[in-house]
């Protein structure tokens, strides 16, 4: 008889990053080892083509009133399923109730968190500065899943760490963000034109982005370059040959593939010590080089000079762009290696026993 699985989730299927590119790759895998899986997302398709964009509130307002009714109906069967396999949180506004009750009802509950979200207030400000958004999200929901869980899946080293230390059963995995390296495959031949430098990511994420307009506009001064960004707001940035590409999941291979170099700009605080290095491996994935800052996850994955260049400093982000702009042999071997070690660490292969150990370890719990 097979085990079963509800899966509370935030997004669609195939949407957000954070989930497209984490567990949800392997519902096929889980099913085909026998496992029985149901997926229940808080938002719906219509909800989630409005939910980052300005306005819409009538729309965005009907979409959460259903997402609640979703969970409201999931709270009645959670009880009937083996393992209940949450990611981020059950409901994303107000506060913990909806949490408490799953994790009251479900026989046995996985917990998948990124980012460092149970940081406190005080440390959270810099990464999550709006109080009344704070507020709405409810900022116990993390903190209490992750130390009631069975089992929490965490996005980082330094993350996983920090959950260890509060979860009441000592079970914390980190697993690493992956991606499809049979689908996300390098270019078979560049176009022509100006070398493209890219970046990919949502709104929320757009503030990484911008620390680079200085950088961008200096180097634009001094060597040709396209700037693609791919993501799911409008972007501007004077003195720039820019590229502004709404991500969807029919173009994102495509798209992406049109890139000589890709950058990975990050903070050093503990927010960013949670972050996963999706986008470095993403752009590995497709033998791209990636610059990134080198804080967080980013040195356990990039080796600098052997599959991509970490940089420290807005003069180091210079040095490094125009060496890669110049020097279309650097920007090969690093891609070159960045792919085999995409495929090696980061495939779905590499990492699919991963989330099966975490399963059935905790299926395996009285």
């Amino acid at each position: 008889m097979s085990r079963r699985i509800l899966v509370l989730c935030p997004y669609p299927l195939n949407t957000g990053a954070g989930q497209r590119l984490k567990f949800e790759q392997y519902y096929g895998d889980w099913r085909a080892v026998g496992y029985e899986v149901t997926v229940s997302p808080f938002m719906d398709m219509a909800l989630w083509e409005v939910a980052y964009r300005p306005g819409h509130l009538a729309a965005k307002a009907w979409g959460t009133l259903k997402g609640f009714a979703r969970r409201v109906r999931d709270l009645t069967r959670v009880g009937r399923y083996d393992l209940v396999y949450v990611f981020m949180w059950v409901t994303p506004v107000g506060g913990s109730l909806f949490e408490r009750w799953t994790r009251a009802l479900a026989k046995r509950l996985v917990f998948d968190v990124e980012d460092n979200v149970v940081l406190g207030e005080q440390e959270r400000g810099a990464a999550d500065p709006n109080p009344l958004l704070r507020w709405l999200r409810g900022t116990g929901k993390a903190r209490l899943l992750v130390e009631r869980a069975d089992h929490v899946v965490t996005s980082s080293p330094a993350l996983n760490a920090k959950c260890l230390a509060l979860n009441r059963a000592g079970a914390c995995a980190y697993i690493s963000s992956s991606v499809d390296t049979d689908r996300f495959v390098p270019a078979v031949a560049r176009s022509e034109g100006p070398v493209t430098i890219g970046w990919t990511g949502t709104f929320s994420s757009r503030g990484y982005l911008d620390l680079l307009r200085p950088v961008f506009q200096d180097l634009a001064r001094e060597r040709t370059f396209r700037l693609r960004v791919i993501g799911n707001f409008d972007y501007e940035l004077p003195g720039v040959d820019l590229d502004v590409v709404r991500w969807t999941a029919e173009r994102e291979v495509e798209d992406l593939q049109a890139l000589d170099i890709g950058v990975y700009p990050l903070t050093d605080d503990d927010w960013v010590t949670g972050k996963s290095g999706l986008k470095a491996i993403q752009y590995m994935a497709f033998g791209i080089p990636c610059v990134a800052t080198a804080v967080g996850t980013t040195p356990d994955i990039i080796r600098d000079g052997e599959n991509g260049l970490l940089v420290r400093s807005i003069d180091e982000w210079l040095l490094a762009l125009r060496r890669l702009i110049d020097e279309p042999d650097l920007r090969r071997r690093l891609g070159e290696q960045a792919r085999e070690d995409a495929v090696a660490r980061y495939s779905l292969h590499a990492i699919a026993g991963d989330y099966r150990r975490v399963l059935a370890d905790t299926l395996a719990k009285d």
